[in-house]
């Protein structure tokens, strides 16, 4: 019976029950597509992550949620790092994961403790808010971009965290990103509880209605924020109802800063 090592992290978080939860595996190869994706939708959490050593201070690295593998995925990574130091042994101040859509990522631990993970930025663009969208969010957005996701912006924080979509409806809407299904919406608004922006993200296109915190989604976020508010760096307030997480961006460039903090809150075996 094979058996692998299990860790299931709070990412972007600080103690329990905080940030987005993501289950971390390290293997000496990767299983065939069919297992990975059987072991994720039993974990059955947001992200199960993958690591197989490549070389010193690299490993390859897979993201899959229950329902499909993605081509990026912030709190998953920030959970590997996390398991690579702590649990790891890991020694270096940098770990660099090698992935088969979004090229090489970089994570660093700082003196004080936060990982901050450099990631690619993609372009953006204007799109429509069109009726349907409306209809599927259940408000109005004062503007919208496609890009890696469809985002909308509204006109408070508290219109964001009152949103009650019709996630059947949004699955089938939005924008089309490079690697990316439609039905992935990052929500936000300017401002929040001492923070530059407070944002939402409903991702019934890549089989979860909510996801709690998505790294993924700060790196468009983040471009949006530079460009189009003046606020190349920000603090930004994931607010999903129970959980929630704070996540800080830097654009520099094609390339944007995550950082954050992740706690481990199960270890184990995973026996198939």
């Amino acid at each position: 019976m094979p058996v692998y090592p299990f860790y299931q992290v709070d990412a972007f978080a600080t103690r329990a029950f905080e940030g987005n939860q993501a289950c971390v595996m390290p293997m000496e190869a990767f299983l065939a597509d069919d297992e990975l994706l059987k072991i994720a939708a039993e974990n059955n959490v947001a992200e199960t992550a993958y690591l197989v050593p490549q070389a010193e201070g690299v490993w390859a690295l897979r993201w899959f949620t229950p329902a499909v593998e993605v081509p990026l995925c912030g709190h998953a990574t920030l959970a590997s790092a996390h398991v690579l130091f702590e649990a790891g042994g890991y020694a270096g101040d940098v770990i660099h994961f090698d992935t088969v859509q979004s090229g090489r990522l970089s994570v660093r631990r700082l003196a004080d403790g936060r990982l901050e993970m450099d990631f690619p930025s993609a372009p953006i663009r204007p799109v429509p808010v069109t009726d349907d969208i409306v209809a599927a969010l259940g408000a109005r957005p004062l503007e919208a971009w496609g890009g890696m996701f469809y985002a909308a912006r509204f006109d408070s924080p508290e219109t964001v965290k009152s949103l009650t979509p019709d996630v059947k409806a949004l699955k089938t809407l939005g924008a089309e990103g490079e690697g990316w299904d439609r039905g992935n919406f990052g929500c936000f608004a300017l401002g929040g509880e001492g923070v530059d922006a407070t944002s939402r993200f409903f991702a019934p296109g890549s089989g979860i209605d909510e996801d709690p915190a998505t790294g993924s989604w700060h790196t468009m976020l983040s471009r949006i924020l530079a460009t189009h508010f003046g606020l190349p760096e920000a603090t930004c307030q994931q607010a999903y109802p129970g959980r929630g997480a704070r996540i800080d961006v830097r654009l520099e460039g094609d390339r944007v800063k995550l950082t954050g903090r992740a706690v481990t809150v199960i270890e184990g075996q995973f026996r198939l």
